[in-house]
Formats: structure tokens, sequence, C-alpha cells
């Protein structure tokens, strides 16, 4: 089979595109013919190296995956041949990645995709949806109508928080950096969407959260939160929940966190168990049958250009260029 995958870390030039040999499904797992991967940031992070994982070379890169099942190994209980299918949570602690023509993937990780959600809107929405649904509903405990700030609304966590939120019930409102990229936000039910590169950008927040007393959930999507500004504009026992940033240092404001009743919240979604995970995918998958989950599929490419999709992803993780909508997405090559 046709794979991206590096014999060594490093920047995205180490991704070699080849041939692999095929995987065979060992106890509990599934061979999932690929139909569409998503390239997430944590994709690029191992990648170079930023985070150690056991990597066993050659190494498949790659978290999520969309595709339909050809096989299954031996205990395997849910799935038969022909089922499609989407999961998250691969390359990571010793697990290949996803990034080939098929993969093997335990059962466990395994959900099914609905009949009328294609293989990209699967693959697009798996971590990011996931992400979202964790923040939301099982750190911050979304209480009907609150009020929900995001930050970097047009993002893949970013347009998984708003179209999640707004099922909920919540009021949203959101941030992004271009007129393109606030209608998008508005599209999917963000009730105010603001400028986040404005000067007068906190100002407008309290204004629009002065009926609520405030935010009651702030989903932190940026690598550098500003924690001082944060906490001055939440509501009495509100929630700050964050999931990136491994070297930010932020200032805290001590008094004005405490005797507020707030709370921070730190979580990676790849630390939820399989069980964990498995809610989410079910939550998420009813939000798409009701019309109420529409996963943001962005650039789409084959996979022979995964180096490229990683330079990409880094340009606008790292650099901030501000130039992604969505997910990137990879079609293997036929």
């Amino acid at each position: 089979m046709l794979a991206a995958y590096i014999n060594q870390t490093g920047d995205p030039s180490v991704i070699q595109y080849g041939e692999l040999p095929k995987p065979t499904p060992g106890f509990g797992e599934v061979l999932i013919k690929v139909g569409a991967v998503a390239v997430n940031p944590i994709d690029t992070y191992i990648r170079s190296g930023a985070v150690p994982m056991p990597l066993r070379y050659p190494y498949i890169l790659g978290c999520d995956v969309a595709g339909t099942v050809e096989t299954v190994g031996l205990k395997v209980r849910r799935l038969k041949p022909g089922d499609r299918v989407w999961a998250s949570n691969q390359g990571l602690f010793g697990r290949q990645g996803t990034f080939a023509q098929y993969v093997c993937v335990d059962e466990k990780w395994l959900y099914p995709t609905p009949p009328t959600e294609t293989d990209a809107q699967a693959a697009a929405g798996a971590l990011v949806g996931i992400t979202a649904y964790l923040g939301l509903f099982r750190f911050a405990h979304l209480n009907g109508p609150e009020l929900v700030f995001v930050n970097g609304g047009a993002g893949g966590v970013g347009s998984a928080v708003i179209q999640q939120a707004k099922a909920a019930g919540a009021r949203v409102i959101a941030t992004a950096g271009t007129p393109e990229k606030r209608i998008y936000c508005q599209s999917l039910g963000a009730d105010v969407v603001l400028d986040y590169r404005s000067l007068t950008l906190d100002d407008e927040i309290r204004q629009h959260a002065a009926d609520h007393g405030g935010v009651n959930i702030w989903f932190e999507t940026q690598r550098e939160p500003t924690l001082e500004r944060t906490i001055s504009m939440m509501a009495p026992r509100g929630r700050i929940i964050l999931m990136a940033g491994r070297q930010a240092r932020p200032d805290f404001p001590l008094g004005a966190f405490y005797t507020n009743d707030l709370s921070i919240i730190g979580f990676a979604m790849f630390n939820a168990s399989p069980i964990e995970q498995r809610e989410c995918a079910k939550a998420i998958n009813d939000l798409f049958v009701r019309n109420l989950w529409h996963p943001a599929v962005g650039p789409t490419w084959s996979l022979s250009q995964a180096a490229y999709a990683h330079q990409f992803q880094e340009e606008n993780t790292l650099h901030k260029a501000g130039l992604l909508a969505g997910k990137i997405v990879l079609i293997p090559d036929a």
C-alpha cells in the first residue's frame, strides 16, 4: 500500500510517500480501506519531535480516519466488512497512524459513519468534534442557555464548539479574523461574531456578555491564552477551558479568579478513554443526523501531498498565517 510516513522526526521534509506492507488486523482489530484522513496540529508536533511519543519506524502519520471495513480480526463483535466507520486517537502511544491506503484500528476506537456523511466530513470532524464535546460537556458541564465564548470560531475546534453549543441551547460569541470567516461563523449559528483584530474587542465582548453577567464558558483555542483579560470578563462560577499552548506562561490574577468562584480546566482529548470518546462520537453522530453538525472540511488534497499539508498546517498554527479555515483533508491516491 501507499503511505505517508517518517523514519525520523524533523521538519515536513522528513515525510516520505511510498510503499509499505499492507497491515493485517490482529486480535480485536479492523482493517479499514481509507477514504479520507485529516491533518491536525498534534500530527505536526509528533512529526517534528516537539511532542515526544514512542514511535515505531517507519512511523505512519495521522490521528483521524474515515473509510470502509475490509476485514476484521478475531473477537471483533460490532463491525463487519462493508461497514463505514471513522476514528480518531490513532498515531499515539505506540499506535500507527492513518495516512495510508489501509490502516488497522482497534475496534474500541471505531464509530459508525452516518449514511449521508462523506468520509471527508467524518475525518474532518473526528478529533475536533470529540475535543469540542469533551470540553463543553464533560469538563465545562454546559447547561442550556449559558453564554459561550470561543476564540477562532472558523477553525476546526472553534467551528465544532459553535455548533455543539448552539445545539445545546447556548448563546455563542465567536471571533474570526476576516469578513469571510465571520460570515462562516454566523452560518454555523454564532449569535455574535467579532473581529479578533479589533482594538476594542474586549469592550465588545463585555457589551455582548453584560446580560449574562459575563461569559459562562470561555473556550480558548489559541496557543497563547491571555488569562488576565479572560478572567476579567467571566461571570461568577464561569469555566475557562484550555486545550492548547504547551509553552505558554500567562499572567494569572489570582484574586479576581477565586473571589468569583471561577474554574480553569485543561485537557487533551487523547487522554480520554475509549468509552469516553465513544460517548462523544455517539453524540456527534446524532447531531449530524439531526442536521446540527457540519464538519468543517477545508483544503482537500491527495495523500501524496502530506508533506505540503504539514507545512501549510504549521504556517497557520505556529506562524499565524490566517489562511486556513476548517480541516485539511487528504484523500488516498487511487
